[in-house]
C-alpha cells in the first residue's frame, strides 16, 4: 500500500497526541512524543496542553524541578525539552553536531584558541557545574584562565557540554538568566556510545513524527547522512521501508501503523515553534506552502498556529483580556465553533500563569498578518 499525504499529516498527528489527547504522566509523554522544542519556556508546556488529558502546568513544573524532564541544547542547536532517560544518549550522538557548530564558528576561532583549549575543560565542569550556576558566573570563573576570551569559550561549552538548564521558577519554571548544571553522571549506561544514541534517537523520531525519510531526520537533528545510514543499517528488521506519496524513501517503525485517510481531526493551538512544524523537510507535512512565509519568520521566529482540519490554517496570539486568532482562509462555522473552544480553554489556562505569553513576538503582528477573519476570545 502506498501512503497517501493526507495519511502521513494524520500519522504525524496521531503519534504526537493531536488527533486525541493521551491519558499520561507528563513525562511519559514527553518520552513518546521525542523531544518538545523549548527555545520559549512556556512552549513545553503549551505543547503538552495540546497533548496531556487534563494537563496541569504544576504537573510539568514538578518533572523538572525533580529532572524527569530536562532542558538542554540538543537537535538543531536548539533548545529541547526531553525525557531524562533520554538526554544522555541524544547528547552523545548530537555532541560532534554541536561542538563543530561552536568551535568552528568564527566566534570562537577569532580568539586564536584551540579545540583542545575548549575540549580541556568538560572534565572539569562537574566540579565547576556542581550547584547550579548563571552563564555570568562561568564567564567570571573562567575569566582567570582566558581573561577577555572567557565569554567566547562559555558561549561554546555551553552549547556542546552535558549540561542542562536548571528551573528556577515560574509562569514557566525557567527564567533569566540561565541557569547550568553538570548532567548526573549517575545514569547507567554513561558514557553512551555515539552510535548507540543515533538509533536511539532515530527510533524515538520515528515513534513521534513517522513514518518519515533520511532527510526528514536530518532536518529535525543536523545530523549528517552518514551517522543517518549508519544508523538505519544498525536497526535492521526494526525498521521498515514504506511507500509514500513522493519519491523520499520512508522509514517507519516496523510494527506501526497509520490512520485512515477519514479520520476526523479536532482543531488545536499549537505554541510557538512546535515540533510538528519542524520534524520534516521544507514545507512540513502540515503546512499548507502559501502560509508558511505568515508563520516561519525570516529570522526563524515560528509563530503559535491555529490547526484546523489537520493544517495550519492561522495563527493565534495574546491581547489584553484575552486571545486573538487569525486565520489565513475561511473558516466554518463548525471549525470555528471548535477553535474557538480550544481559545477559551487556552486562555483560561493562560490567565493563571502568564496572560501576556510570547509578548515579545508581537512584532510580527505589527508587520502585518494577512488574515481573512480574526476574533478574539475573552478570559
Amino acid at each position: 500500500m502506498t501512503l497517501t499525504a493526507r495519511q502521513l499529516a494524520l500519522a504525524t498527528l496521531d503519534r504526537q497526541l493531536l488527533l486525541e489527547r493521551g491519558d499520561l504522566d507528563v513525562a511519559e509523554a514527553v518520552r513518546r512524543l521525542c523531544a518538545l522544542q523549548a527555545q520559549s519556556p512556556a512552549s513545553p508546556y503549551l505543547a503538552l496542553w495540546n497533548r496531556v488529558r487534563d494537563f496541569v502546568p504544576e504537573d510539568l513544573d514538578a518533572a523538572f524541578q525533580e529532572r524527569r524532564v530536562v532542558k538542554a541544547t540538543l537537535m538543531r542547536i536548539t533548545l529541547h525539552a526531553v525525557h531524562a532517560d533520554d538526554y544522555a544518549p541524544f547528547h552523545a550522538v548530537m555532541m560532534p553536531t554541536l561542538r563543530a557548530s561552536r568551535l568552528y564558528d568564527r566566534r570562537f576561532t577569532s580568539t586564536e584558541l584551540t579545540d583542545a583549549d575548549a575540549d580541556g575543560l568538560l572534565p572539569e565542569l562537574p566540579g565547576l557545574l556542581e550547584r547550579p550556576r548563571t552563564g555570568a558566573e562561568m564567564e567570571e570563573e573562567l575569566a582567570g584562565r582566558w581573561g577577555e576570551h572567557a565569554r567566547r569559550v562559555w558561549w561554546a561549552l555551553r552549547t556542546y557540554a552535558p549540561l542542562q538548564h536548571v528551573p528556577m521558577g515560574r509562569p514557566w519554571s525557567f527564567t533569566q538568566p540561565n541557569t547550568y548544571v553538570a548532567s548526573p553522571a549517575d545514569t547507567g549506561s554513561l558514557p553512551w556510545d555515539a552510535a548507540v544514541g543515533a538509533r536511539r534517537l532515530l527510533l524515538s523520531y520515528l515513534r513521534a513524527f513517522g513514518p518519515a525519510s533520511a532527510q526528514d531526520f536530518a532536518r529535525f537533528t543536523l545530523l549528517g547522512r552518514q551517522v543517518i545510514t549508519q544508523a538505519l543499517r544498525e536497526l535492521g528488521d526494526e525498521v521498515v521501508r514504506v511507500a509514500g506519496p513522493g519519491r523520499a524513501v520512508l522509514f517507519d517503525l516496523a510494527d506501526a501503523t497509520v490512520p485512515a485517510e477519514d479520520t476526523p481531526t479536532p482543531p488545536r493551538l499549537l505554541p510557538m515553534w512546535d515540533s510538528t512544524l519542524l520534524a520534516h523537510v521544507v514545507p512540513g507535512r502540515l503546512m499548507p506552502p502559501e502560509h508558511r512565509p505568515w508563520v516561519v519568520r525570516r529570522n526563524g521566529d515560528v509563530l503559535p498556529t491555529l490547526l484546523v482540519d489537520g493544517e495550519v490554517s492561522g495563527v493565534w496570539r495574546t491581547v489584553d483580556g484575552g486571545l486573538e486568532m487569525t486565520a489565513f482562509r475561511e473558516l466554518g462555522k463548525a471549525a470555528w465553533l471548535g477553535v474557538t473552544e480550544e481559545a477559551e480553554r487556552l486562555a483560561a489556562l493562560l490567565a493563571d500563569r502568564d496572560p501576556a505569553v510570547y509578548r515579545r513576538y508581537r512584532h510580527w503582528w505589527d508587520k502585518g498578518i494577512p488574515g481573512v477573519e480574526t476574533r478574539t476570545v475573552k478570559v
